[in-house]
């Protein structure tokens, strides 16, 4: 692996102008990186990568490089690219290892983040850094968000979000309180009474978007966000049509390959993939079939209907009458994207939102309300991984901001209270037999 590493390093040409890291999202310092693992220091390579992007190990497995650092590689115009995610994989899973620095020194300031994805995580780690006491709310019971609930785990492994929390929030002193749908039992307010002097929104999209045909609620029939978050509860026979073409259609059917199925075809409208290139070329190399230009009708029991599809003048694409035919399957997976869900929104006051149900928020991530940032999906819809990092850097710096602006928080309810007694539970047990 080592060896491999360098020799891809050793083809990087140092160029005073990377394009490399014009095209990254975040503008990580590629050239500079490699300089330092060539020179032998990989920890201040580590380093680096780390300040830059609190989550380099998730990205260098999951970010879409062909369109990014790598399609933007001189070399890569006559012949392959410099493949960074290799170099990166390596520098930061190694240097994680050593990753043992506890908190910083608290300023005295709390902060709550809605939401343990990838803008939730980056926001936690950076305002750890200058001292906020950081709790972090999920409905989930792990951190990771899409990242460990949305990416199959051939893609991305669980070991990589686990050693996350080890590192990046246990150490750091931030607080995880899993199970915790914020909107429900606890509110907005509620965070806003007990001391938190700003509140970020990273909640991300987990209502899935529906056909709106006819079989859509049968039992052989799924969505992509549920199918992904817990792919083994399901049993969807070997023959399995996922409607979309899209990354996530693409996770799917790789997903129930690797569950069982034997013949796993993605549908789409048009005879175009909306999912990159990367991970369509992956899913044909594993058996992956594609129907193209054809409008889904109807999801029967035994199958799905389809028919031909053409574009109208206005830019709808509608069913051709009298080429609908019968597709047999004995599964169905829904993959045509995700959209927000609004309770946390309709139990708090002052906060606006789009009519998709995204929140309102200026470039710094202030929404309507002071003091309730969002960034990531919850505010700019599907993005991908780094694009949501890039975002939360600029958001968490805003929050800093208004933070600082605030006068240090009092506590003033019940000051003088005596510390009452411990009382041994061994002894209370005791008692009790």
């Amino acid at each position: 692996m080592a060896l491999h590493v360098m020799e891809e390093a050793n083809r990087c040409l140092g160029c005073k102008n990377p394009r490399c890291q014009q095209g990254c999202p975040i503008h990580t310092n590629i050239p500079e990186v490699i300089r330092l693992l060539k020179a032998g220091k990989l920890n201040e390579a580590g380093w680096m990568l780390f300040e830059n992007n609190p989550l380099t190990t998730v990205c260098a497995l999951v970010c879409n490089h062909e369109n990014q650092c790598e399609g933007h590689c001189v070399r890569g115009i006559k012949e392959a690219p410099v493949h960074f995610s290799i170099i990166e994989s390596y520098i930061s899973s190694t240097y994680a290892n050593q990753m043992v620095k506890g908190p910083a020194e608290s300023n005295g300031r709390k902060a709550a983040i809605i939401g343990a994805g990838p803008a939730g995580l980056t926001i936690a780690i950076i305002l750890a850094r200058y001292g906020y006491q950081v709790t972090i709310f999920d409905s989930r019971d792990k951190i990771g968000g899409v990242l460990r609930y949305g990416i199959p785990e051939f893609r991305l492994p669980d070991a990589v979000l686990d050693d996350m929390a080890y590192r990046h929030l246990e150490l750091k002193g931030i607080r995880f309180r899993p199970n915790t749908y914020i909107g429900s039992a606890v509110t907005i307010d509620d965070l806003f009474r007990d001391g938190f002097q700003s509140v970020f929104v990273g909640a991300g999209l987990w209502k899935p978007r529906k056909l709106n045909v006819r079989g859509e609620s049968l039992g052989h029939v799924t969505y992509a966000i549920n199918y992904l978050a817990s792919p083994a509860a399901f049993r969807l026979g070997e023959r399995i049509i996922v409607i979309g073409t899209g990354n996530s259609a693409m996770d799917c059917a790789r997903t129930a390959i690797r569950h069982g199925a034997r013949f796993v075809s993605c549908v789409n409208l048009t005879d175009t993939l909306t999912a990159s290139q990367y991970e369509s070329s992956y899913a044909k190399l594993e058996g992956v079939g594609f129907i193209l230009n054809k409008c889904t009708l109807e999801i029967r029991e035994d199958g799905v209907i389809l028919a031909d599809s053409r574009v109208e003048e206005d830019g709808r694409v509608v069913p051709v009458p009298g080429t609908e035919k019968l597709y047999p399957c004995t599964g169905v997976i829904i993959a045509v994207s995700q959209g927000a869900e609004s309770n946390l929104v309709t139990t708090t006051k002052g906060i606006d939102t789009v009519r998709s149900g995204l929140l309102t928020v200026d470039e710094d991530g202030h929404t309507s309300r002071p003091g309730v940032f969002a960034a990531g999906d919850a505010a700019s819809g599907a993005r991908t991984v780094v694009e949501a990092v890039a975002n939360s850097k600029r958001v968490a710096e805003a929050m800093h901001a208004y933070m600082q602006s605030l006068p240090m928080p009092v506590t003033t309810d019940y000051p003088d209270v005596p510390v009452a007694e411990q009382v041994e539970a061994s002894a209370q047990a005791e008692q009790i037999l």
